[in-house]
């Protein structure tokens, strides 16, 4: 149904400029395909989509058209695990070995008290990203080994000292899942929570889209300039930390069911209780609270923020926030439910800039609360421009920095070799020719050109340019003047926090 039309003269007055605010996020942020739905008490106040799901092609973006909803998956896996509290299967305070036996970290004491619910709160002593280079660009890893691997990925941090958000625990969180209900994650959630709620065109990950799927194609600017498709991911084996396709209209029965208490369509069924959302919507990690990126966002900073069940906690003018955003290669989403006002915004984007959708997010809610209206296009133009202005600067201090007219310190046989990481794996550096080839060889995605920057430190520059993730490597030589390791990281602070690099100790192995 095209609910934006059949809708148009019932929507609220402040409402009437949305169309206006989304052709011109379009524009300033060249986003060729977007989807918004607004629910409020329980009713579905718009749901209808703008642009196209891939440039150059007239295919219109509507209300079910599937993207990528990345992160916003993650409220699905925290959901999945209060269903199976519910019917006392398991309590979010059992140990994860008591489910795992096998399961470790990087450390025994966290090994020994992480609990489920420690998989989604973010503090568990990972750093930002930590371990996402297993499942980030896909990876041939299984869910299993993926893991497995934990136990090698470094920590940062004390366990439960502070907030740092993390993909892989999700990972954790989907196999207990599977071990608990005897089911595949793909199936629990199909069958307890998609169908239930109502959710008909929902999507496990890209390799469960169907012929006919109306689903958005992903865009990025390549090299940060140049617009252009993407590939699909699938997180095939970390898909509870952002795998699921959906609609604005499936995202509205699921934003209904939330807003609800657990409570399904149609009858007194549920999903979960009263209790249970409590604590999913309760704040378990603290965050701090950043000032805004320029002045023109003041008006968004919260007086808290904090982290609980796969959700985001703050709040708005007065009004508690239960939110949710999601990062995804050409794709970005925002979820973004207000409890007391039993309201609901989702917004679905097919390119990679989150400004497309908190300034749409914000403008509905202003709408929505009554706000006095703020420019929040401009607000987060600017903050973009800032951003990439820092990233600019942190680029000229790398310049000014460099040796000019150094060279290696060995001829580039002498840099070819397997170095091989604790928690990654193997990364293989290779001579054609003339030139420096890197490898990641789990990753098929991860293949770029070493070019001498200065000393022994190249930069790889990936021949996949959606990446925007070009990467300083820098070898280490031992006494005898053999290159004994490698580092890495990233050049720009544009690029994704999931290319964690720097955690990578690259040791050269022997041939």
């Amino acid at each position: 149904m095209a609910m934006g039309n059949v809708m148009a003269q019932a929507l609220p007055a402040g409402l009437q400029a949305l169309d206006a605010t989304v052709e011109q996020v379009r524009g300033q942020f060249q986003v060729p395909g977007i989807a918004v739905a607004v629910v409020k008490d329980g009713q579905v106040v718009m749901a209808r989509g703008w642009g196209v799901r891939e440039q150059g092609k007239p295919a219109p973006v509507d209300a079910d058209t599937l993207f990528a909803i990345a992160s916003n998956t993650k409220a699905m896996t925290a959901t999945a695990l209060s269903v199976l509290a519910q019917e006392g299967k398991l309590s979010l305070d059992d140990k994860v070995i008591d489910h795992l036996p096998w399961f470790r970290m990087g450390d025994a004491y966290v090994t020994r008290e992480m609990t489920l619910r420690d998989l989604l709160v973010h503090r568990s002593g990972l750093g930002l990203g930590a371990g996402d280079l297993l499942f980030w660009p896909t990876t041939d890893y299984s869910t299993r080994e993926v893991v497995q691997r934990l136990a090698n990925v470094p920590l940062s941090g004390g366990f439960r000292e502070r907030y740092a958000y993390d993909n892989i625990l999700y990972g954790v969180a989907q196999l207990v899942i599977e071990e608990v209900s005897g089911q595949s994650f793909a199936d629990f959630l199909q069958q307890r929570i998609f169908t239930p709620a109502g959710m008909a065109g929902t999507r496990f990950n890209a390799d469960h889209l169907q012929r006919g799927d109306k689903a958005a194609v992903g865009h990025a600017l390549y090299d940060w300039k140049d617009l252009r498709t993407v590939a699909p991911l699938t997180w095939h084996n970390n898909s509870a930390a952002g795998g699921v396709y959906s609609s604005v209209n499936d995202m509205a029965r699921w934003m209904n069911v939330q807003l609800a208490g657990g409570r399904l369509p149609g009858g007194d069924a549920r999903l979960f209780d009263d209790k249970r959302q409590q604590q999913m919507w309760s704040v378990v990690t603290p965050q701090a609270v950043a000032e805004p990126a320029v002045p023109e966002l003041a008006p968004m900073k919260p007086n808290f923020a904090g982290y609980g069940e796969g959700w985001s906690l703050s709040d708005y003018r007065g009004q508690k926030l239960v939110w949710h955003t999601g990062g995804w290669p050409g794709m970005v989403s925002r979820v973004t439910l207000v409890p007391e006002q039993k309201l609901g915004i989702v917004v679905l984007t097919n390119q990679e800039v989150g400004a497309a959708f908190n300034a749409i997010t914000y403008s509905v809610l202003d709408a929505m609360l009554g706000a006095p209206a703020h420019d929040w296009v401009d607000a987060y133009a600017k903050a973009v421009a800032k951003g990439r202005s820092n990233a600019d600067e942190q680029w000229d201090k790398h310049v000014a920095a460099r040796v000019a007219g150094s060279t290696p310190s060995l001829a580039l046989a002498g840099y070819a070799a397997t170095y091989r990481d604790r928690w990654y794996g193997d990364v293989i550096v290779q001579q054609q020719g003339d030139a420096l080839r890197l490898r990641f060889s789990r990753t098929p995605m991860l293949v770029g050109t070493l070019e001498h920057w200065q000393h022994d430190t190249f930069i790889v520059r990936w021949d996949d340019r959606s990446l925007n993730a070009d990467a300083f490597v820098n070898f280490a030589l031992d006494v005898d003047g053999k290159v004994s390791s490698a580092r890495m990281q990233a050049v720009s602070s544009l690029t994704d926090f999931s290319f964690d690099f720097q955690d990578l100790d690259l040791r050269r192995q022997q041939p």
